[in-house]
């Protein structure tokens, strides 16, 4: 099922790699224009190679999420050259890891700042053009651990938890325009970060979820593909977990 044949025009921040690159091919493949956002073009080569094999049409943006003039900067390109902007998937984000007691106050403000208030930067950027085309499709990219907390991550969970409100709150607002605002939030997830552990590391995880396996990138992008789809048409404010059960304990 495509997404729509007029081809939908979507926002992917993170798409360089891992979770965000997956997104952006899967939707690509689906029919859509991307324009994908990473800290440098360059590092977007990649992507681009596979989005246009899949068909589809890619703008490269690049700069800081945190930063709320990247956003407007990269929803005025969008307009620029297709005319306004269907759908965002926010994806981008940082970690700083570090127990709560050796946390800095700068590495809880940047993981914060970057992964909820780029969030909020990004979705602010394309409310004024979705509600003047009175429909439009955002996914903000949160995490399992919003729900469940990480030992050594509280600035990560706290960001990703205060996407949630986020969703919801923007889901009421905006509803009334036919713009839905929902969360993804996968579970562990094979992506460069996870390979950085060990095998036992991996095989530990892998038994604490109800799949006995990790994610993959590709199955966090089907659940975004399906928010954004005409199937996803009457969800809103949601959070959906892509985690394959790793929180039910």
């Amino acid at each position: 099922m495509s997404l729509n044949p007029d081809q939908l025009r979507i926002l992917v921040t993170g798409a360089s790699r891992g979770i965000g690159k997956a997104i952006a091919i899967e939707l690509a493949s689906r029919g859509a224009k991307i324009a994908g956002l990473a800290t440098k073009t360059a590092n977007l080569a990649a992507t681009q190679a596979a989005v246009e094999a899949a068909g589809g049409e890619f703008l490269a943006l690049e700069g800081d999420i945190s930063v709320p003039e990247t956003a407007q900067a990269a929803v005025k390109a969008m307009v620029d050259a297709w005319g306004g902007v269907d759908g965002l998937v926010a994806n981008a984000g940082i970690t700083r890891d570090n127990l709560l007691m050796r946390m800095s106050a700068a590495d809880f403000e940047s993981v914060v700042q970057t992964n909820l208030g780029g969030a909020f930067h990004f979705l602010k950027a394309v409310t004024r053009p979705m509600m003047k085309q009175k429909s439009g499709r955002v996914v903000l990219v949160g995490s399992v651990v919003a729900a469940t907390g990480n030992p050594g991550q509280a600035n990560y969970c706290a960001a990703k938890a205060g996407l949630h409100g986020l969703a919801r709150s923007a889901a009421l607002e905006l509803g009334s325009r036919n713009i839905t605002v929902n969360v993804v939030a996968p579970g562990f997830i094979q992506t460069d970060m996870t390979d950085a552990l060990s095998e036992e590391q991996r095989a530990a995880m892998a038994q604490k979820i109800a799949l006995k396996r990790p994610g993959t990138p590709e199955d966090v992008a089907g659940a975004v593909h399906f928010l954004l789809s005409p199937s996803g048409a009457y969800i809103t404010g949601q959070v959906l977990l892509v985690d394959g059960g790793l929180s039910l304990g």
